[in-house]
């Protein structure tokens, strides 16, 4: 099964890659990795792509769409793959679709704006071990104290509010209609997020067939 995973940023997507990874024995495959390692390979392709990167500038879909075939067309993809941060766009899916990128299902999980910003905003992180907190679900023993080492914890920037808020309009703007589009295609399934990320999961897999 080929699948893209959609969902705004805190919705859980990464989580949810993992298990569908696991059930199904099909890699989860991400255009940062990919490109990476196309460059740290030295691949033409790979080539290409960091003369962009380099220059700080996009590396064109084209490009992209390229190395993502050379991906999937490796042994371990024979099952099939989930896509995670990539299409974002909807002439990035039409360019998927022009280069004969087969694609199964597309997931989107759905969760609320204010939940992802009561996610997100209430996490801390401790900046000496990296142990991660969450005011709400999982505070430390005592406020701003890691329990581990005794740290500082810490609100990341990509966790302020305002970052949240940047974030979830740029899914919204971006992102969001690819699922008018899928809709269209007969592909898309939608999943609401849970409190509990195990009956996400129980959705997940009930919604793939599983």
């Amino acid at each position: 099964m080929n699948l893209i995973l959609l969902g705004a940023p805190g919705a859980g997507k990464g989580t949810q890659a993992e298990v569908i990874c696991d059930h199904l024995q099909i890699p989860a495959i991400s255009t940062g990795n990919i490109l990476r390692e196309a460059v740290k390979n030295g691949s033409e392709l790979g080539l290409k792509a960091k003369s962009f990167m380099d220059s700080g500038a996009l590396v064109p879909d084209e490009v992209v769409i390229n190395i993502l075939k050379e991906r999937i067309a490796q042994d371990d993809c024979k099952k099939g793959f989930i896509l995670d941060g990539f299409p974002r766009t909807v002439p990035q899916a039409e360019a998927l679709d022009a280069m004969g990128v087969q694609i199964d299902c597309v997931l989107s999980l759905e969760v609320a704006d204010e939940a992802i910003m009561q996610r997100l905003s209430g996490r801390r992180v401790c900046q000496d071990c990296g142990a991660s907190y969450h005011i709400d679900y999982k505070p430390s023993k005592v406020e701003g104290v890691c329990d581990r080492c005794g740290g500082k914890t810490v609100q990341r920037k990509d966790d302020e509010p305002e970052t949240i808020k940047d974030r979830l309009n740029v899914y919204h703007t971006q992102t969001e209609p690819l699922k008018a589009y899928y809709s269209k295609t007969g592909k898309l399934v939608t999943v609401e997020g849970q409190e509990e990320v195990a009956d996400t999961t129980a959705l997940v897999l009930k919604a793939l067939g599983e």
